[in-house]
Formats: structure tokens, C-alpha cells, sequence
């Protein structure tokens, strides 16, 4: 788009504004426009994959930290005054300059290289469509704005060991004094951070009304330059390595400083988060009492980028055994072209070992998505697992907050849900 500059000098801030949102449409041919079969329906934006940067990788040696790869270079455009640029020429400069800062945002370099990764044995993959409006992808919220004033305290905290250092975000509600509470470990996904993701899910509005503390572990651009959770490294997926151990380590940090009810402690996330969820829950069962995952995947459903590409399309390798099971409650929908709604399926077979009854209740939101709810059930009636299947829903958090990124409030409240579940689970 920097050649623009060049070509519309001659005419005009209205024009070059005009041909720069084409070329914005080219880029998200879905933005505002006619329903695509595998695009989200109206009111849900699709996330980026749960894939980190592929730093490392083999065949992708040319990743970047967070910077898009050189491109050519404007071309000085010829001035028609000594004395400098007339006004509508800065502007054309600004415009252009502005969205080509906020492509660099959203990551050409891992859409380049999971377009690489097709062309070598992967071409079944479908990217996912990303939604620009506001040239970010997120529409009066995002990963810049902070989540809505509530009267508790919403407040930076950091944590550091032998793995690494990540911040995270705590919010205390207002009627704490110093009783034990429960504890919800919220795990965003690509391209978030907890402002958005608290925004998003309404997750601090709950703790008000619910008397709970939770915590927003934040991935850092250093570990990840989308800011996906590593779920698929093979060191991620240890006890006491890697980001699980980092993440264990916030959650007892919080504890620590904090009176917490150690029997009512959860982890939830979405996609990326989601898949990280799972790991959490799978390697401290003595840690988290429940699980939830949103548009998520099964523990060490993969170990490196080929088997991390299969699994989002639901092609699982051999599985490793994840010893007890673990009480988890599942929201995918079966339009999520972004990992697919077998994923949900298989989290589900995975933790409804030993059940006695399933319970399926259809349902559906007035004026929104229609759903199939069914509870797994031990012997004694209490549920172990939990799977709300979306009918028309794409990958983003069911019943959301528009004010958040990658949120579809048409569906069930995907949060209250789960806090329901949790306290199932004391």
C-alpha cells in the first residue's frame, strides 16, 4: 500500500482514502460483507489459529520478532514545491503509513509461512478470515483497550522463574476483605491480552456478582510474537517446564498473597488459551479443580508445527495418556473453520471417563444461536463433563461482549456457564 503514496499524490486525501479501503477489502474479503460458507456468522469474528510464531520451526529459519518481513521501499515521490508536501500528500502519507503500521500488527509473517506450510504437504489447511474493522481486528475493544470500570481493583502483577518471566492481570472484586474466595485462571487467546480478554468474556462483571478473584496470566511477544500460548512445544507441555510452569507459578503466587479457597481453583481459555487450559488442568490436577474450554484442544494433541496444523483440522496422532480425568466443561461451534468442533468431541471422550448417564438438552438463545448442551454424569449425579455445541457459531467466545475481540453474543453465556460448572466442582 506505500506505493499508493506515489500514485494518488495528484489526487486528493478523498480518493486515495477511497482506493486504500479497496484494498483493505481485498485483504478481508469477509469484512462486512455477504455470510461466506466458512466464514462466522454476522456478529462473531474468527480468531487467529492458536499457532505461536513459528520462531524455530523447521523450514520457517526466517521468522521475525514482532516485525514484518522488509518490503520495497516507497519510491520519493516527485514534489511540485521546494517548499515540502501540500497538505493532502501528508495526508496520503499518514493513511498509508497508518494501516501499513497496523498490517505489520497483524501478522503477515505467520500468514506467510502457514501459507508455506500448506504448500508443503498441508494445503487441506484453511486459513482463517481476519476481521479488520478499525484496521485492527477488533471492533471498540481489542489488546489496546482497557476493560470497563467495575469497583473492584483491577490491578499488574509479575511473575518469574526458571522458565521465564510473563505479567499478569488480577481483579479482586469490591466485596473482598480477606475471606477465602475461589480463584479463575483465565488463559486469552492469539493476539489478545487480559484487558481485551477480560472485556470480551465479562469474566470481572461475574466475579462481582459471584465473589471470585480472577487472574489473567498475559503471554509475552518475546515467547510468542502473536501472543499465542506455546501449546504445542513438547517443553509446554510438562510439569514444571516451560509455560506450564509459569502459569502454576502465577496461580500460587496469587494464592499466597490472597486468601483463596485451595479447593476452588479453575482454569479456563480460549483457543490457544483453550488448548493451554487443557494442559494446566492435565498436569496439576491437585492445583485445578475444573476446566473450561472455549474452541480449545486436547492434551498433547500435538508436538510440533505439522502435528499442531493437523490437530486444528481434527487429524490427532497417537495419544499420550493424561492419567485421571479431569471435570471440564466444553463450548466449540460447529462452524469453526479455525480448529475444528471434533477437537471439542475428543476433550470430552478424554474427561467423561467412567460416567453413568448423558443428558442432551437442545436449546436455543431468543433471537440467537440454537445449541445442544450434554451433561456427562458420574453415578452419584454430579457432572464431570460438560459440551455446549454452537449451531452456526464460529470460533470466538460464545455470548461475549462486543466491546471485546473475538466474541459472538448471539450464543449461550459461554462465562456464566462456566462459572456455573465450577461450582459444581467444590
Amino acid at each position: 500500500m506505500r506505493a499508493a503514496t506515489k500514485t494518488l499524490m495528484g489526487q486528493g486525501p478523498k480518493s486515495a482514502t477511497s482506493v486504500i479501503q479497496e484494498a483493505l477489502k481485498v485483504l478481508t474479503p469477509h469484512k462486512g460483507g455477504a455470510a461466506q460458507p466458512t466464514a462466522a456468522p454476522s456478529g462473531a469474528r474468527e480468531i487467529t489459529p492458536p499457532m505461536p510464531s513459528l520462531n524455530g520451526a523447521q523450514g520457517f529459519s526466517q521468522a521475525r520478532a514482532g516485525t514484518a518481513p522488509p518490503g520495497p521501499q516507497p519510491q520519493p515521490a516527485s514534489q511540485p514545491h521546494a517548499a515540502g508536501p501540500s497538505n493532502h500528500e501528508q495526508y496520503v502519507k499518514n493513511v498509508v503509513q497508518d494501516a501499513t503500521d497496523a498490517f505489520h500488527k497483524l501478522m503477515p509473517d505467520l500468514l506467510a509461512k502457514l501459507d508455506r506450510a500448506g504448500a508443503n504437504g498441508h494445503a487441506a489447511f484453511k486459513m482463517p478470515h481476519f476481521d479488520i474493522p478499525g484496521m485492527n481486528g477488533m471492533q471498540d475493544g481489542g489488546a489496546s483497550t482497557p476493560a470497563e470500570a467495575l469497583p473492584g481493583k483491577f490491578t499488574d502483577g509479575s511473575f518469574t522463574n526458571a522458565a521465564g518471566t510473563r505479567t499478569y492481570k488480577l481483579y479482586v472484586p469490591s466485596s473482598y476483605t480477606g475471606q477465602a474466595m475461589p480463584l479463575v485462571v483465565m488463559l486469552h487467546g492469539c493476539t489478545q491480552d487480559p484487558d481485551d480478554f477480560a472485556t470480551g468474556t465479562q469474566m470481572n462483571v461475574l466475579a462481582e456478582e459471584m465473589q471470585c478473584l480472577v487472574v489473567y496470566p498475559a503471554q509475552s511477544m518475546q515467547a510468542n510474537s502473536s501472543r499465542c500460548w506455546n501449546w504445542f512445544n513438547a517443553v509446554d507441555q510438562q510439569r514444571g517446564q516451560g509455560e506450564p510452569s509459569i502459569i502454576a507459578g502465577i496461580t500460587e503466587a496469587v494464592m499466597h498473597n490472597h486468601a483463596v479457597d485451595a479447593s476452588q481453583v479453575y482454569v479456563a481459555g480460549l483457543s490457544a488459551g483453550g488448548a493451554m487450559a487443557t494442559i494446566m488442568g492435565t498436569l496439576y490436577p491437585e492445583l485445578y479443580a475444573a476446566v473450561g474450554v472455549h474452541s480449545g484442544l486436547p492434551f498433547a494433541s500435538a508436538h510440533d508445527l505439522p502435528s499442531a496444523l493437523a490437530a486444528m483440522k481434527g487429524n490427532f496422532g497417537p495419544q499420550r495418556a493424561s492419567g485421571k480425568s479431569i471435570p471440564i466443561i466444553v463450548f466449540h461451534g460447529d462452524k469453526d473453520t479455525t480448529v475444528h468442533p471434533v477437537n471439542g468431541d475428543e476433550l470430552i471422550k478424554r474427561g467423561a471417563h467412567n460416567v453413568m448417564q448423558e443428558i442432551i438438552e437442545p436449546g436455543r438463545v431468543p433471537d440467537g444461536h440454537a445449541y445442544t448442551r450434554t451433561v456427562h454424569q458420574t453415578v452419584n449425579g454430579t457432572p464431570q463433563a460438560e459440551q455446549w455445541l454452537i449451531h452456526g457459531a464460529g470460533h470466538a467466545w460464545s455470548g461475549g461482549s462486543a466491546r471485546g475481540s473475538y466474541t459472538d453474543g448471539k450464543g449461550p453465556d459461554a462465562s456464566r456457564e462456566m462459572m456455573r460448572f465450577f461450582q459444581t466442582k467444590r
